[in-house]
This record gives C-alpha cells, structure tokens and sequence, in this order.
C-alpha cells in the first residue's frame, strides 16, 4: 500500500499522505515519496502543489516506530532527508498549500510551516517538541512566520498552540472547515495562474528569506552531538 497518493489534476497535483494508522508520522519511505512526488511536479509544469492527510490529522511528524534498531547516524540521515523536503517545500516554483487538521508534531508541522499557504482546520493543534531531544529544524522558518520572541516561547515550553493562536501569530494564513478546501484549492490555482511561470518564479525567488546552507549545518550539528539515542529514549519516556 501507497504511503503517499498523488492526483494530477492537470497543472494542480494534490499529495495526501496515507498512513492514517500512523497519524500520517514520517517514515522514511514517506520523506522520499514527498520529495519525489515534488520532483515530478514541478518537473510536469505544476502551477499548485496541495499537501494533505488522510485520516484524523495532517501529521505527527517524524516516526520513531523502529528508531531503536537504527543507528545514531540512520537517525542523522533520516534528519537530514527531512530538512531536504522542507528546503524543497520552501523554494519550489509551484504554489505550495498546506491543509492541516487534527493534532499534529513535529516535522509534520515544519512542513505545513515550509508551504506558501497554510490553511488550518478549526479543530487543529501544532506542537513541536524536537528541542526536547536536541534537535533544531525548522525552528528559524517558524521563527521568520511567527517572530523570533514569539518562537521563542513556543519552543522553549515545546508547547501546544491551537488554530487560532495559529493564526494570530501568522503560523497559518487562514483557518477554513475542510468542506472549504476544495475551493480553497481552486483558488490556489486561479492566483498561480496570475502570473507567468517565469515571474511567478521570480517573485518567490525574490520574497525568499530561506537560508538553506546554515539551516542543514544547524540540524546536523544538533543531530550529531553523540548521545542521540538516549536523549530520544529520554524524551519518549517523559511524553
């Protein structure tokens, strides 16, 4: 069974990750399919990327099911690979929009963070508790969306925050019920199709503040302090 299914409509293909008894976590089958699935879109001239979950949430963010039989430095690539998709969600050509419901962690919020719309569920909830074990990513794109004061608070507690704290902080563009999202998805397509796909390109180049090189170096270094292992075994044992 997929883990990712992909629906080409036409100039808009729409990404629903399909680990619903997972809660959507990021294995690493998953972050591959992601990437590869952003390779093929924006290679087939995608205008609009939509990123989904099936099941009671977005996502839950990185999976740890069988991290103890993987080494420190499995773990560090496994990292590493989920950085890549946030830097690719970040800088693609496409318009990229992200539907969240239901509770989510982690990396799963990073990448609802990375996209250029992010549309929250009433009922969602976002906590991102990777400082806990050491580990920084995505934590200067949060800070860039919601302030550096702002996420410092956040991260400091790994505390939760709903859709509408979400909101008010500029972590999400709007909130909208899931019945809204299939016009929420056309309307996306109606603002790529605005501009050319050159100045479309341009004007994301242009607003960027990504600075990919000094984040991966950031989580790696995290990542990379020995004792990875025990500090996630801590901070499983704690949740």
């Amino acid at each position: 069974m997929s883990v990712l299914r992909i629906d080409r409509q036409g100039p808009r293909h729409v990404l629903t990750l399909a680990r619903p008894e997972k809660m959507n976590a990021l294995s690493a089958d998953l972050v591959e399919a992601l990437i590869a699935a952003l390779d093929e879109a924006e290679g087939q001239g995608a205008k609009v990327i939509v990123l989904q979950g099936e099941g009671k949430n977005f996502s839950a963010g990185f999976d740890f099911g069988d991290w103890q039989t993987q080494s420190e430095g499995d773990l560090l690539l496994r990292f590493v690979r989920i950085e890549t998709l946030l830097q690719r969600l970040a800088a693609s050509p496409c318009l990229t929009v992200a539907l969240a419901h239901g509770r989510n962690f982690g990396a799963g919020v990073d990448v609802f963070g990375a996209c250029k719309w992010r549309v929250s569920a009433p009922d969602a909830t976002f906590r991102m508790p990777g400082l806990k074990f050491g580990l920084v990513l995505g934590t200067r794109r949060f800070a860039s969306l919601v302030g550096a004061e702002r996420a410092r608070a956040v991260l400091e507690q790994a505390a939760t925050f709903n859709a509408e704290d979400a909101l008010r902080d500029g972590f999400a563009s709007r909130l909208a019920p899931p019945a809204d999202w299939t016009r929420i998805g056309d309307e996306a397509l109606e603002t790529a199709s605005t501009l050319t796909d050159d100045s479309r390109v341009q004007l994301y180049a242009a607003l960027s503040q990504e600075t990919p090189d000094t984040d991966l170096a950031r989580l790696v270094r995290s990542a990379s302090a020995p004792g990875l292992k025990d500090r996630v075994a801590a901070y499983l044992q704690a949740r």
